[in-house]
């Protein structure tokens, strides 16, 4: 099993976006996110991509808001209250899984099995865990 370290907040992928005249785009912040997350993983990743079937599970590190009382954030901060809000589980999985195609593994349809979770920390990161079975 290995495990990688992106650092930072989690971006969720955003869908392409069309314009009028037909041209689509995909949004600045996840087009930022993915391009630093494929060069970190680059740099904790130097073997050639996974060729097998593959287990990923992916932890995201959320920062706990800055509004909430001091009671709140330890709950948060214990494992107690987890993250419910945006951005979706989904499209956190999204992001990370389309930095790592090319680089820890060929294709993401090689993935056939996943778990992900949400936490709250005072270091917001991403940590993945691929097993090849």
């Amino acid at each position: 099993m290995i495990k990688l370290t992106i650092p930072g907040e989690p971006v969720s992928a955003s869908r392409p976006r069309v314009t009028g005249r037909g041209f689509a785009f995909i949004a600045e912040p996840y087009r930022s996110y993915k391009k630093m997350a494929h060069q970190v993983i680059k740099k904790q990743y130097s073997a050639e991509p996974m060729q097998g079937t593959l287990h990923v599970q992916i932890k995201f590190y959320r920062s706990v808001q800055k509004r909430v009382s001091k009671v709140e954030r330890l709950r948060r901060l214990s494992g107690v209250h987890r993250p419910t809000m945006k951005p979706d589980i989904d499209n956190l999985f999204k992001a990370v899984t389309d930095a790592c195609t090319g680089v820890v593994w060929k294709d993401d349809n090689q993935i056939v099995s996943t778990k992900s979770e949400k936490f709250y920390s005072e270091e917001p990161r991403v940590e993945i865990y691929v097993e090849e079975l």
